[in-house]
């Protein structure tokens, strides 16, 4: 017998889901390409909010009651056997092979299975922006658990509106005036030029998307819909559907996660656009469900909880290994999505699909069954085998976990040591001191050695006064560079990404403190997804002399995008210059760290050397 009698599955969902889980998964491989693709989460919210809500309403009218506790059942039933699986097994790769990456994997995993990762990330400090940081195969977890606590709280919630609020009107406008709420918040607590991982993370500023799924089930409910329109009406909402999904594939090109407009009303906006298109496909009488209904966008969509969860995991393990991701970003990417792809059909074929329809009360007499000495249930027999040794396994993990997460201590010693020296020299600088001529001397001669350059480049680099804004690569080279240009004030920052750059470089031009000669250190943490090239030329202004160093990040696949865009904007500008350190470096591995992006003491002899020479030339 049907639960429902009136409910009907939409198969244009699919096709909805598709879309979202393809453009996150294209966002997070090809953040250049597809600098909008993390509103396909956005789209995730949207449809979880409708068809929750449409089913509990269906629930009450039918039964006049709802189940809350054979809710929590099937929820659980249908998302925790793939979450836990990808977890464990997530967490005895690491055990094996990424030991840096155990620490605090307890908190991660008690956390993902309560459903307030997001919190947990917050309360942390968790970068979702920062794309160069060693990366958590976890960081996507966010969003389930905004879905855990969503299906958590709602069906009490909507019990309480069907009591006491019975006409539907006034439920639709308390949902959107909470949605408000949530998009306001978003707005006031997003910083111009921060970044924004709270907001982002956060169930109380992301909320909106599900309460405006939640509000269209209210007007929109899918088993009153008819399938008998009037053809203008067919064609209205065939259009306005057309409209609206080219306006959501526009969004995933053209929105930036980084930018004010998407924390300013852009990504609710966003999020209407997404339920109007969910209406169209959800209403029998129009042509959207069938466009939207196909053999590849069916398998995709009804897989698209094992591709998301697995894709971060996935992404993260496979550039771990490939030292050079650069050289091929886009055949790197289509192998990583096959390994995806391949693992979530075994996800839903083995894991989601049958757990979601065991009965657990049964689970004792199964276990006696694959367990029977005779040749019977030979696959399940392996299949528990394995599974106990990866549980096993994962189990060493967690009570292992080291209490300190590791990192390269040598480049972070060195920064560290780095960030004292250049804060003393900045006072300096801002204090008009000079260095004593003794210092002078002997520093000239050591540095015509060190960094070969010619006494008349020395002389010539120690009268330069030189404002530099930069990244890690910058923190790492800062006091070689103030060794040859003592007059340099440098603004360095580990994960600083273009867009904060650029804020510091304006506000640097407009306070009369930016020097005649620029040093721009930039592109190692991300490609340039917005005007950041411009904006820092434009700060520069045509009268200063902007020296950009490029990037040599093998390791991370925009490499060659941020070389090519900075080479673009050098004919574009005639005051920026651009110094070649990618080039230059090329195939001198021991200048590195095991990063192989930030120059180790022998390298930075080489790197400040190429800058200064390039500088003073």
């Amino acid at each position: 017998m049907r639960r429902l009698k009136r409910s009907r599955y939409i198969t244009g969902f699919d096709g909805i889901r598709t879309l979202a889980v393809i453009a996150v998964i294209f966002y997070h491989l090809f953040p250049y390409a597809m600098q909008g693709g993390l509103m396909g989460v956005s789209i995730f919210f949207v449809i979880s909010g409708y068809l929750i809500t449409d089913l509990l309403l269906q629930e009450w009218e039918q039964n006049r009651k709802i189940d809350v506790k054979a809710f929590y059942i099937r929820r659980m039933k249908r998302l925790y056997p793939g979450l836990i699986t990808m977890l464990v097994g997530t967490i005895a790769y690491i055990t094996l092979f990424q030991k840096e990456l155990l620490a605090h994997i307890r908190m991660v995993f008690l956390t993902n299975l309560t459903s307030i990762y997001n919190w947990y990330q917050i309360h942390t400090g968790q970068s979702y922006f920062d794309k160069f940081a060693i990366q958590s195969p976890f960081t996507h977890l966010w969003s389930l658990s905004i879905e855990g606590q969503f299906y958590l709280f709602w069906p009490l919630l909507i019990i309480l509106m069907c009591k006491y609020l019975p006409k539907k009107s006034v439920r639709f406008f308390l949902l959107i005036g909470l949605s408000l709420l949530s998009a306001l918040e978003m707005m006031l607590l997003f910083k111009v030029g921060s970044d924004p991982s709270r907001v982002y993370y956060g169930t109380d500023t992301r909320v909106f998307s599900i309460l405006i799924g939640a509000a269209l089930a209210i007007v929109w409910p899918s088993s009153k819909l008819s399938q008998k329109l009037p053809d203008e009406s067919r064609r209205l909402l065939n259009i306005t559907g057309i409209v609206c999904a080219l306006l959501v594939i526009l969004s995933f090109f053209k929105m930036n996660g980084e930018k004010a407009f998407v924390y300013h009303g852009g990504m609710y906006l966003f999020s209407i656009i997404s339920a109007i298109l969910v209406a169209t496909v959800a209403h029998p009488g129009a042509n959207m469900n069938t466009w939207f209904t196909n053999p590849v966008f069916t398998w995709i969509g009804r897989r698209s909880y094992g591709i998301y969860i697995y894709q971060y995991p996935v992404m993260v393990f496979f550039e771990s290994k490939v030292k050079n991701i650069a050289a091929h970003p886009w055949l790197y990417g289509l192998i990583e999505i096959a390994i995806i792809l391949a693992i979530s059909e075994l996800s839903y074929r083995y894991i989601e699909i049958p757990l979601k329809n065991f009965d657990y009360s049964q689970t004792l007499i199964k276990v006696k069954q694959v367990f029977k000495r005779d040749k019977s249930h030979l696959n399940s027999k392996i299949g528990v085998a394995v599974g106990a040794i990866v549980f096993l396994i994962a189990g060493a993990g967690l009570v292992q976990q080291p209490t300190k997460k590791p990192q390269d201590n040598a480049l972070a010693k060195q920064i560290k040591e780095n960030n004292a020296k250049v804060k003393k020299r900045n006072s300096e600088l801002k204090s008009g001191k000079k260095q004593s001529t003794e210092q002078v001397s002997s520093s000239s001669s050591s540095e015509v050695k060190k960094y070969q350059l010619t006494a008349a480049q020395v002389d010539k680099a120690r009268n330069m006064k030189i404002t530099a804004v930069g990244d890690s690569v910058l923190a790492d080279g800062a006091s070689s560079l103030q060794e040859i240009f003592p007059n340099m004030y440098i603004d360095a920052k580990v994960g600083r990404q273009s867009a904060e750059a650029a804020k510091i470089v304006q506000q640097l031009a407009q306070t009369g403190k930016l020097e005649q000669t620029v040093l721009i250190s930039e592109g190692t943490n991300g490609a340039f997804m917005g005007h950041e090239i411009q904006d820092i030329m434009n700060a520069a202004g045509k009268d200063r002399q902007v020296y950009w160093i490029n990037v040599h990040v093998p390791t991370r696949r925009w490499q060659d995008q941020v070389n090519q865009d900075l080479a673009s904007a050098s004919k574009k500008y005639k005051n920026l210059h651009i110094i070649d350190w990618f080039s230059y470096s090329q195939n001198h591995a021991d200048w590195f760290y095991n990063d192989n992006v930030h120059p180790n003491p022998h390298g930075l002899e080489y790197y400040g050397s190429f800058v200064a020479k390039k500088i003073v030339k």
